[in-house]
């Protein structure tokens, strides 16, 4: 949401676009809030919330997206159990 007008966003603001490349990091992976730290906990959740993190890669082998989601959320939650 917009803080100054209460709009729905349609980028998140800390997603940032790698040079050069086709690939978004996120810039407030380490600094967000405690309400975020566990999310996303499965490519579906992100598919269902149409996050802008996903990639066609991810969509097209939704088991490998969710492998490579638990090795990047590892320091967050335990993996997601298969």
């Amino acid at each position: 949401m917009n803080p100054d007008d209460g709009r729905q966003l349609a980028l998140c603001p800390w997603l940032n676009k790698v040079p050069g490349e086709e690939k978004y990091l996120c810039g407030i992976y380490y600094d967000r809030p405690d309400d975020c730290k566990h999310y996303p906990v499965t490519i579906e959740q992100m598919m269902d919330d149409e996050c802008e993190m996903l990639e066609v890669k991810d969509l097209r082998n939704p088991r490998q997206a969710q492998k490579d989601l638990d090795k990047l959320m590892a320091d967050s939650r335990p993996a997601l159990e298969q």
